[in-house]
Formats: C-alpha cells, structure tokens, sequence
C-alpha cells in the first residue's frame, strides 16, 4: 500500500491472512495493461523466489510452476480476454507466484517498490521493466537458477522473454511514466536500502543500482 506522506510502499506484513479465493470469472474484463502487469509481478515473484537465500525445494517447484503457466497463458489472455481456459492457466500461475513470494524479494522488486512509492506508478508495470535489468545483473551468481526460469518460460533468455511479454500492452521504459531522469540517483539511494535489495543474491550498490535504472529510462 502507498503512504502518500512518506511516498514509499508500506508491506502490509502484519495482516492476518484467513483465506485466499481465485475466481477466473472475476479477471475477464480486467484491462490488458491491468492483466499484463499483475501477471508480470507475479512472474517476478516467481524469478525472485528462486534464489532469495531462504528459498527451498517447495517454494522452488511453486515459482517453475508459475513462471510456466504465466509465460505460457498470458499471450492467450492478452489476445482475447474473454478466454476463460486461459485466464484460469494464468490465475493458476498467479497463485504459485504468490505462494514462492513466502520465501522473499530480491532487487527487481526493490527497484519496482521505490518507483510505485515515490511517483504512484503501477505496481506490476514496474515490476515488468524492472524484472529484466534484476535478471542480468544476477546473471553470474545465480545461473542455475535463472536457467531453471528460463526452462520452465520455454526459452534461452528469459530476461529477454520478459520484455517480449510486457510489450505486448504495457509501456516498457521508465520514461514512459513520467518518471524524472534526474531523480534516478536519488531514487537508486532509496532502493539500496529496502530489503529486499539486501536479500539479492548480489550485493548491488547505489551506482549498480543507478545503471540498472538508466538501462530502462
């Protein structure tokens, strides 16, 4: 949730969750730019999920599960969202996401959490743009793991695959957002403080940091 006042995301972590309830039904007029953010922020949960330090063999299996299904079901959804067999593939793969997002965040979502906390842009379209940056600056130390996403995405390069998906109906640069270029230092300041930049499998400095969001402005 967004504290306006202090222009950051607040977690939430201390709700008392009783049940959660997926109905397909419910997402079949959701917008596409609606459709293709949530699904790429679950997407990110899922890639992030898979080398966090506390993940493990069943929040592992969750986030190849969801990857698969959201990479495989979300061009499906986006060409007609009507399709209810589709939509609750990815619903499904929306599910897994949020059931890896127990073992932790790393720095996609960092980055993601400081813009829709500073500026009020859209939570999963930031994840989208900010997935892919996260991706390869974890590329040496996290290999095996960003292989095993990009085996269940169907594809060699799923940093690459990513972009593919959010240009199908989001604007895919920060700029696109109005976000300001010269605010990126600050902003870059903020992200290396969250944590779950700290729990990135690569330590990223403020100055990593503020390449990663050049390279998408």
């Amino acid at each position: 949730m967004r504290n306006e006042q202090t222009r950051t995301k607040d977690a939430g972590f201390d709700a008392r969750v009783e049940g959660i309830v997926y109905e397909p039904k419910l997402t079949l007029r959701m917008p596409p730019q609606v459709t293709a953010g949530t699904a790429l922020n679950a997407l990110t949960h899922c890639a992030e999920a898979l080398y966090v330090p506390d993940h493990n063999d069943e929040s592992d299996e969750h986030a190849l599960q969801g990857a698969a299904l959201i990479a495989r079901h979300l061009p499906a959804v986006l060409d007609d969202g009507q399709d209810l067999e589709a939509r609750t593939a990815l619903l499904e793969g929306a599910m897994h996401g949020g059931a890896a997002l127990r073992v932790g965040m790393g720095l996609g979502h960092a980055m993601a959490q400081s813009l829709g906390g500073r500026y009020g842009v859209p939570h999963g379209a930031m994840n989208a743009i900010c997935l892919p940056p996260a991706l390869r600056f974890n590329a040496d130390v996290a290999a095996f793991q960003i292989a095993r996403l990009g085996e269940a995405m169907g594809t060699g390069d799923p940093a690459g695959r990513t972009e593919e998906l959010a240009a199908i109906a989001l604007d895919t640069r920060l700029r696109d957002y109005d976000i300001p270029r010269d605010d990126l230092g600050e902003l870059s300041a903020a992200t290396a403080e969250r944590g779950a930049a700290k729990a990135n499998p690569r330590v990223a400095t403020t100055g990593e940091i503020q390449q990663l969001f050049e390279s998408v402005w």
